[in-house]
């Protein structure tokens, strides 16, 4: 599809020397929005809404910092001959959701050592408001016009791209050229995983599951359109880094869920753990 259109302006509002991109307003959004159903859900099982704030405070900048050193990694040759400044510029894009996960969960591991707290019951409460944040998310791609797939033939826009809204077939087309929205197929597939993640823990899984199901579903979608990406990161070439990513974390999300429904009995809406601490103390007496 060949159509000249002016982009979406990717700078939201310029105050002076400061510059706000839409890029970094829109993640702001979907995390914010993700703290605030973290926090109801928190205090519906019985914690202190305090906890996910306190999480939160380390594990936002932590997982930033992972998100971009996973992206600067496994993209060096674009930043090795730029200005090292550049390597810092997440405001341009550039930050990929596995390294975000992985600073997350390690935060969230010794988060919840610290306080003496359930690590699977925090990933439990935080694993919808993650991947509904990723959803939102998503749109800061469709803003940088990046993450995108390739050319889109004649019959897939016959078929069903026709149909989408003028202001992404125009953001879109780059050159000229139309391209898959896989941003959005991506940003629609987390809507459905955020819906799968409410309706299981509706069901009261074993304590673990609602978090191990978003990273099976989450891997799954990603699997699929990150082959359709014509900006993906490689481990070596031909073998796409978030492709090897999604297969190793279904697989281990699997086995977790297999090992834990023989071991643990505890589920997603028992009691906080202060207050079974305080049972097994009078049982003591």
């Amino acid at each position: 599809m060949i159509n000249a259109v002016q982009p979406l302006n990717r700078v939201m509002i310029e105050l002076g020397p400061f510059t706000i991109y839409w890029y970094g307003v829109i993640i702001a959004t979907g995390a914010l929005l993700g703290i605030y159903l973290a926090m109801r859900e928190a205090e519906r099982l019985g914690w202190n809404k305090d906890i996910i704030i306190d999480f939160v405070v380390f594990a936002i900048p932590i997982a930033i910092l992972s998100a971009r050193i996973f992206y600067v990694t496994f993209e060096w040759e674009r930043y090795a001959g730029g200005p090292f400044w550049k390597v810092f510029a997440i405001w341009e894009g550039g930050i990929a959701i596995h390294g975000a996960v992985f600073g997350g969960v390690l935060t969230a591991i010794v988060f919840a050592k610290v306080k003496d707290i359930s690590f699977w019951k925090l990933a439990d409460i935080v694993a919808p408001s993650l991947i509904l944040g990723q959803a939102i998310g998503r749109w800061g791609n469709f803003m940088n016009q990046e993450a995108h797939g390739g050319p889109v033939s004649e019959a897939a826009y016959e078929n069903y791209l026709q149909y989408l809204p003028d202001f992404i077939m125009n953001q879109m087309t780059i050159g000229g050229v139309m391209y898959h929205p896989t941003f959005l197929y991506e940003s629609l597939w987390n809507i459905v995983v955020f819906a799968l993640l409410i309706l299981i823990r509706k069901y009261n899984p074993i304590r673990g599951e609602v978090f191990l199901s978003y990273l099976i579903f989450y891997s799954i979608g990603r699997f699929f359109i990150e082959g359709l990406r014509t900006d993906s990161l490689y481990i070596i070439e031909g073998l796409r880094t978030a492709q090897v990513v999604s297969i190793s974390l279904i697989i281990i999300a699997i086995i977790l869920i297999i090992y834990r429904r023989k071991t643990v009995t505890v589920k997603y809406l028992d009691q906080p753990e202060n207050k079974n601490k305080q049972k097994k103390k009078k049982k003591r007496k």
